[in-house]
């Protein structure tokens, strides 16, 4: 105890980076099988683009919905790896599962019947048909990407977090080689368009699901996690429910106002929703970095709590405050210096709609700058107090943040106001602000000194 104690700032940088990079390195690789699709998609055409960014904003908000079980288990196996209590690593992981199967069930009709939902909330007609076409294919990658979220951060709660990053990556190249086959008609295939992107996302997502397994009943065949799956166990399910839901709420709540500021963004034309679509996919990559932090931060957290050391606990979190500020440092140099050249990437050179496409891409990247910021900063309060299995109040203060705040600021700004696709952003850096400041008064000021008085 008295050595973590003395664990100088430099030793918790390491061992944060040690466990995070690797998360990192499979966020920015998940992060690559949309951003494959989003390129080849806009190489294809717009109205396809379109179409596109649309399909996915719903399905990642019902994906990471569904993700809340999953990211409950990285805490809990976390906390009973410090324990060293093997049973109830299984349990928990194993339920986790479960509920993620429940939630395909639950979701999969709202994929299958997604167009009219699209058409009544104000989309054109043919592209919530394409969105519903996509939809209808990449839906079945639900039940095997949840499976795979479920065993990533249990391996990530046991520290096994090299294999999560090749796995991500091996399905990223699986995504991209089937996207350049299926969507333009190569090697004998036909050309299926956005069709071929989700049969691609299917197969990515397939791949991923046999290797995670398959790692985990060969290097942690104790845990048997598979053994009798069928047989319910009520009590651990509770558990799993009652601290996954309140993540899966807060995830819902700012993954619901990225895709309400899609639709929004919608209404103004195709061309504000492809670079809304490209810059959103641009400062994604950037945040990838920091949510493979705050998954480092949770398990810290988690293991700093389960053996009572409050010093750690701050220190640790303290660190990985400063080395996603320092991520955020650069990631703005960038998006302020070449936003053409990024923003270029993902349109044709002879597209007719390329040239305003570039322009408001490249203010929406100015923007991005500013939210990142905050964004960073929520997701890092976030992960720590996950990390500490408090989820139900920094879940209130996310819905009050980004649907309090965030959602009408973004409608006032973008219509009333007159400010359109960049005053549409400008209500999302005031969502995550709040969010952020909410989420940091809660750990810094209530959560840490609860863990000082529960340390002694």
């Amino acid at each position: 105890m008295a050595q973590m104690h003395t664990m100088t700032r430099g030793a918790h940088a390491r061992a944060i980076l040690s466990l995070g990079l690797p998360l990192v390195g499979g966020h920015v690789a998940q992060f690559a099988i949309g951003l494959t699709d989003t390129v080849m998609m806009g190489w294809y055409g717009v109205p396809e683009l379109a179409a596109l960014v649309l399909a996915q904003s719903l399905f990642m908000t019902l994906f990471l919905f569904g993700s809340g079980f999953a990211w409950a288990v990285m805490p809990m196996v976390a906390d009973f790896a410090a324990r060293g209590d093997e049973v109830m690593i299984r349990r928990s992981t194993r339920m986790g599962l479960w509920l993620s199967i429940l939630f395909f069930v639950v979701v999969m009709p709202l994929m299958w019947w997604s167009a009219p939902i699209l058409r009544a909330i104000g989309q054109e007609p043919g592209v919530a048909a394409n969105a519903q076409l996509y939809l209808r294919v990449a839906g079945w990658g639900m039940l095997p990407a949840l499976g795979v979220m479920v065993l990533k951060n249990y391996l990530a709660g046991l520290e096994h977090t090299r294999v999560v990053f090749w796995v991500t990556v091996a399905a990223a190249v699986a995504n991209a080689l089937a996207n350049y086959v299926l969507i333009f008609g190569h090697l004998g295939f036909p050309e299926l368009g956005i069709t071929g992107a989700a049969l691609a996302s299917l197969v990515s997502h397939g791949t991923m699901l046999v290797l995670v397994a398959a790692y985990a009943l060969r290097k942690l065949p104790d845990h048997q996690l598979f053994v009798r799956f069928w047989k319910p166990d009520w009590e651990m399910f509770g558990s799993v429910f009652r601290l996954g839901l309140p993540i899966g709420v807060t995830t819902l709540a700012e993954v619901a106002l990225f895709a309400a500021t899609a639709v929004m963004v919608g209404w103004l034309g195709t061309v504000p929703l492809a670079a809304h679509g490209i810059a959103l996919q641009i400062a994604t990559a950037s945040f990838m970095v920091h949510l493979g932090l705050s998954n480092a931060a949770t398990v810290r957290a988690s293991n700093a709590q389960a053996k009572g050391d409050a010093p750690r606990l701050e220190r640790g979190a303290s660190v990985t405050v400063m080395l996603s500020l320092g991520v955020v440092a650069l990631a703005t140099v960038v998006f302020l210096t070449v936003p053409n050249v990024l923003m270029g990437l993902f349109v044709a050179p002879d597209d007719p709609d390329r040239a305003a496409i570039l322009s408001v891409g490249a203010a929406l990247l100015a923007f991005a700058a500013l939210f990142q910021l905050v964004d960073a900063m929520q997701v890092i309060h976030l992960g720590v107090l996950r990390g500490l299995q408090d989820t139900r109040v920094p879940m209130i203060m996310a819905a009050v943040a980004y649907w309090g705040v965030g959602l009408p600021a973004a409608w006032l700004f973008g219509f009333p106001l007159g400010y359109g696709a960049p005053g549409v952003w400008f209500g999302l850096v005031l969502g995550l602000g709040v969010a952020a400041v909410l989420l940091g008064w809660r750990f810094w000021r209530h959560a840490l000194p609860e863990q000082r008085a529960v340390a002694g």
